[in-house]
């Protein structure tokens, strides 16, 4: 990334975030209420997660399971996520892919991530990277990237960081802005899926 770009990124990375948080927060707090009101436990949690240059950070995250569930990991070390996944709330299964989110925000301006990034791995994932895989530690990491609008938890694991080096061996401004916008269409892709498969069900 040359210098001119990391100075925009940075910037757009602030305003947004500012704007966002400005904007959201009413939303937020409804949010953080409909999780307190479904199930005990904390709204936001706290995760340890990768940052840039392997760097430890807290990541903030609505909660979308139950405060009690275990961590279940896929054979190849991955986080285990499925959209019927008994762990996670009703109110959880709204929010995931998009709202749960939205306190990275804050992650955003305390420096940790980026508006478009890699999506930060657990700690224990480092140990399973190969070494091009830990390039994937160059730059912050992001809210919204590539695997996330191009199939997320349907994309293998190392597919992932794949993608995401891709990302970075060939960022540019433009790159972001895509991604950001095919980041706002993902919940009109999911509402026009569901409606076909309820659409399907009837018949």
């Amino acid at each position: 990334m040359k210098r001119y770009q990391a100075a925009i990124k940075s910037s757009v990375d602030y305003v947004a975030a500012s704007l966002g948080v400005l904007v959201l927060s009413p939303l937020m707090f409804f949010i953080a209420l409909a999780i307190k009101l479904e199930s005990r436990g904390p709204a936001v949690l706290k995760q340890q997660r990768l940052g840039k240059d392997g760097h430890l950070f807290r990541l903030y995250k609505f909660r979308t399971m139950y405060s009690d569930s275990p961590v279940s990991l896929n054979p190849d070390g991955s986080t285990f996520v499925s959209d019927r996944d008994p762990r996670v709330t009703k109110v959880g299964r709204l929010l995931r892919g998009g709202l749960d989110e939205l306190p990275q925000l804050v992650n955003i301006l305390k420096g940790q991530m980026s508006l478009v990034g890699p999506r930060p791995d657990l700690p224990s994932h480092l140990e399973r990277y190969t070494a091009r895989e830990k390039k994937k530690l160059a730059v912050k990491p992001g809210i919204t990237n590539l695997p996330a609008v191009s199939g997320r938890n349907d994309i293998p694991w190392r597919s992932r960081i794949a993608m995401d080096i891709h990302y970075i061996e060939h960022y540019s401004l433009w790159l972001d802005l895509t991604i950001i916008a095919l980041t706002l269409a993902l919940p009109l892709r999911r509402a026009k899926e569901t409606a076909i498969s309820l659409g399907n069900a009837g018949t």
